[in-house]
């Protein structure tokens, strides 16, 4: 059986935010929760789907596991090892197991650098190695994400959107990590671009038993790469569950909106959407953070057909995660049936 490799338990990060033109002055100041009590696993060789409209606290959850943003509070276990308060010299090692794919690879990937040297700086960023160890890795790690030789002299912005994707995640390999965040790897790519990355790192994980946490708001993408999936609104994971039973019986209301707004209103498939997700015509509206309750409770059109009961909006009564059978869970008050 497979071993869990990552573990994060009621993980949060706050932000502060200033309020009004003279918050400098004043010291005024608003709590964001980007990350509110966000616990999940991931086991060897699994795909995680961590989906939500942007905003939602997606990234910030990749970026505090990794320690690139510290926490406000909660735990993330690593390969069964505490990792939020590792002096940084211990955190630096361990990134030789752990890495990010960048969503903006145009700013992750240094122009001023020719794809050599971005893979050289990362192979030995972690062991020392001579001119020829580093020229055979480098056109090894090319090889692995199906890139010719040749590209090791490109520029950056000599490369193609998914040429560049490729490079990123050639790098995120060449420290051999076993656990990557992949963080909205396919946005800004052409359809066919974005099915031979899916494919890549598919096929990646295979050979070489990778874990990933792929952050997106591409459903489609999800639906293909993610064994299972967990679903953010607002800081907070609102349904987790396998990918097929969230696709095709989302309990959340605010999963089956999302789900919903995959499928063509003027085709047949319409007709396969859960009971109470008909809303879903309404569409996603701008956030709204509530007081207390569920946070979807002012856009939730479940919690309206039912005459806005107050145990959705009352700070002592916020919906937890419950088991729904198979492995999902749903934090709703009127989960859909």
């Amino acid at each position: 059986m497979a071993e869990t490799i990552l573990e994060v338990v009621h993980l949060k990060k706050y932000f502060h935010e200033r309020r009004g033109l003279l918050s400098g002055v004043t010291g005024r100041t608003r709590v964001v929760p980007a990350v509110d009590d966000v616990s999940f696993y991931i086991k060897e060789n699994e795909t995680l789907g961590l989906v939500g409209e942007s905003g939602c606290g997606k990234t910030t959850v990749g970026r505090t596991i990794l320690g690139l943003t510290p926490p406000t509070a909660g735990s993330v276990l690593f390969e069964g090892k505490e990792i939020t308060a590792l002096p940084r010299e211990e955190l630096r090692r361990l990134r030789s197991r752990m890495q990010m794919i960048f969503q903006d690879l145009d700013a992750a990937l240094n122009p001023k650098m020719r794809v050599r040297d971005i893979l050289a700086e990362a192979v030995t960023v972690h062991r020392e190695a001579d001119a020829s160890e580093i020229a055979r890795r480098s056109a090894e790690l090319l090889d692995q994400v199906n890139l010719k030789e040749s590209k090791l002299a490109s520029y950056p912005d000599e490369l193609s959107g998914g040429e560049k994707r490729r490079v990123g995640i050639a790098r995120a390999l060449a420290v051999g990590a076993r656990f990557l965040v992949a963080d909205e790897p396919t946005s800004a790519l052409d359809v066919s671009i974005q099915a031979q990355v899916v494919n890549l790192l598919a096929d990646l994980q295979r050979r070489l038993r990778l874990s990933y946490l792929f952050i997106s708001h591409d459903l489609r993408v999800v639906e293909i790469i993610s064994r299972k999936v967990a679903v953010m609104y607002l800081g907070k994971i609102v349904e987790t569950g396998l990918t097929e039973n969230i696709a095709r019986s989302p309990r959340h209301p605010y999963t089956a909106i999302l789900w919903s707004s995959l499928v063509d209103k003027r085709s047949d498939e319409a007709s396969r959407r859960p009971p109470g997700a008909e809303v879903a015509d309404r569409g996603i509206l701008d956030f709204d953070r509530p007081a207390g309750g569920c946070p979807f409770a002012p856009r939730c059109p479940v919690h309206a057909d039912r005459g806005r009961p107050a145990v959705c909006t009352d700070p002592e009564s916020a919906p937890v995660l419950s088991a729904g059978g198979a492995g999902h869970q749903v934090a709703c008050h009127f989960p859909l049936s």
